[in-house]
């Protein structure tokens, strides 16, 4: 059985951190919710929904997460559960949400059908709609319960459940759309790519009750030292070569707006004491980490976290305190003296004194190293040092991957001048976060490959002197469609662009 998956930044940074320095201390916690629908009345039932429910329930309460396992709910059932899922969330717990069961994509909106989810026909897309639980819905309920970490899985990717032998479906190929908007604090994965079906099993003899990537994840989720970017690219590997093995394409997808490292089991290997699954966990600050530095002694659900922006003149590194505070210095590495960030022209209402600057500038060409940063309290005491890792290959790549979604109707312009050209010019200035750019001119299926340069660190957004940042197209040509697929494997919606 098969199922498918169809369907600039430091003054920002800044105004975040001073958010973050207004936000109260809260105790974290891990909670859970996992779904798993079977027994469909009106469309296919399922046969390993269930399962994989039940398999992912375990598997978080190993990781120490409060579990609640819900199983072939009808729509009242369904929002009973997330109403319950609500009332468990707290400011500053670690939430993850697992759907297995049949998903459906309606203009680019990803919704998760309940078990009495109407049969629809052509036309009937509100049918669907009114019936069914919009994804995008539970991220924003986490967003408003304060979480700071979000994990949304999704075992969906089925074909389209509406289809019958002489009649037309509901418009939409199946499955979920990417979900590639999300806030910051949120992760996402998917069993599949776009245009790619999941598989149960991997042939008749097969007798695992999990779904081939169900059985890879929650196996990938319990190895030790591992932090979700790793486990959702072990995933994404092991699955694929799986897949591989019986001769299909299925390449699992995540979608990542962390700011921390995120380690569900255990801390960074090689770390001499590993932090209990159990605990509340230690979040390091970082990117996609080449090593994790050693942790500060005392061990704090409120260390500061960092977030790095590229221009023209070096790194701008913005710090998030959660504690206010009276003074921040910083030092590269183990050794030397502390700098003083300074002080901002704003006063910080909690301690009715100005506000430490939450900002540091890096030249262009820093190497990779820890930055050691330390706080003095509202009681006068330090804290700290805690290790943030700054590794500047990792940091520009997510850095320009949150501007390309975040301005994504800048990709591709149009322009006369002796015929018709569409420019790519925005692309190109980012492209050090692109490993690949597709485009399907008057066609939503981008099949043709657009060549770009190749990435500068040194002065990432220039744009070299022989590159042509743009393309000739027919006079006829109405629209072009683009997908983006970004330097950690993970695929853009695609989006098209008229004239």
């Amino acid at each position: 059985m098969t199922r498918r998956l169809s369907g600039l930044a430091a003054l920002a940074g800044v105004v975040l951190a001073l958010l973050a320095f207004a936000g109260p201390a809260q105790a974290a916690k891990r909670v859970a919710l996992v779904i798993g629908n079977n027994d469909y009345k009106n469309v296919p039932k399922l046969q390993k929904a269930v399962n994989d429910a039940r398999t992912m329930g375990d598997t978080l309460k190993q990781l120490g997460f409060s579990v609640m396992v819900a199983e072939n709910l009808n729509r009242q059932a369904f929002s009973e559960t997330l109403l319950a899922f609500d009332r468990s969330v707290e400011p500053g717990d670690t939430a993850f949400f697992f759907y297995a069961g049949h998903g459906f994509e309606i203009m680019g909106q990803n919704f998760l059908l309940p078990t009495d989810v109407p049969a629809a026909t052509e036309g009937q897309e509100e049918l669907v709609r009114d019936a069914s639980v919009l994804a995008d819905r539970i991220v924003e309920r986490l967003q408003n319960k304060k979480a700071r970490t979000s994990i949304l899985v999704f075992d969906a990717c089925r074909n389209n459940p509406f289809e019958r032998a002489g009649t037309r479906a509901v418009a939409g190929g199946g499955g979920l759309a990417p979900m590639t908007q999300l806030p910051e604090g949120v992760f996402s994965v998917f069993s599949a790519g776009p245009r790619q079906t999941a598989l149960d099993r991997l042939s008749n003899d097969d007798a695992n009750p999990n779904s081939v990537f169900t059985r890879t994840f929650a196996r990938e989720l319990l190895q030790p030292g591992e932090n979700l970017v790793q486990v959702a690219q072990r995933t994404r590997r092991l699955v694929s070569e799986a897949a591989e093995s019986v001769k299909h394409k299925q390449i699992p997808v995540y979608f990542d707006q962390m700011v921390d490292d995120v380690f569900l089991s255990g801390a960074a290997k090689g770390q001499a004491e590993a932090v209990k699954p159990s605990a509340p966990p230690q979040q390091v600050a970082a990117l996609p980490p080449v090593a994790v530095p050693k942790l500060p002694k005392e061990d704090s659900v409120n260390a500061p976290i960092a977030s790095f922006s590229r221009h023209n003149g070096g790194w701008t590194v913005v710090f998030s305190i959660a504690d206010p505070t009276l003074g921040i210095s910083w030092r590269m590495g183990d050794a030397g003296d502390f700098r003083e960030t300074g002080f901002i022209d704003t006063l910080d209402p909690r301690t009715r004194k100005r506000m430490p600057n939450p900002s540091i500038e890096l030249p262009a060409d820093a190497p990779a190293g820890t930055i050691e940063l330390r706080y003095v309290d509202t009681q006068g005491e330090m804290q700290g040092p805690f290790p943030i890792r700054f590794d500047p290959d990792a940091a520009l790549i997510r850095d320009q991957r949150k501007i390309l979604d975040m301005t994504a109707t800048s990709w591709l312009s149009f322009r006369e001048f002796n015929g018709l050209l569409v420019y790519y010019t925005h692309l190109m200035s980012y492209r050090c976060a692109i490993r690949e750019v597709r485009i399907g001119i008057d066609s939503a299926v981008p099949d043709k490959v657009l060549k770009m340069p190749a990435c500068n660190p040194r002065d990432p957004s220039a744009i070299p002197s022989d590159a042509q940042p743009y393309m000739k197209l027919g006079p006829q040509t109405k629209a072009v469609s683009v997908e983006l697929t970004y330097r950690d494997g993970s695929v853009s919606e695609i989006k098209t662009f008229r004239r």
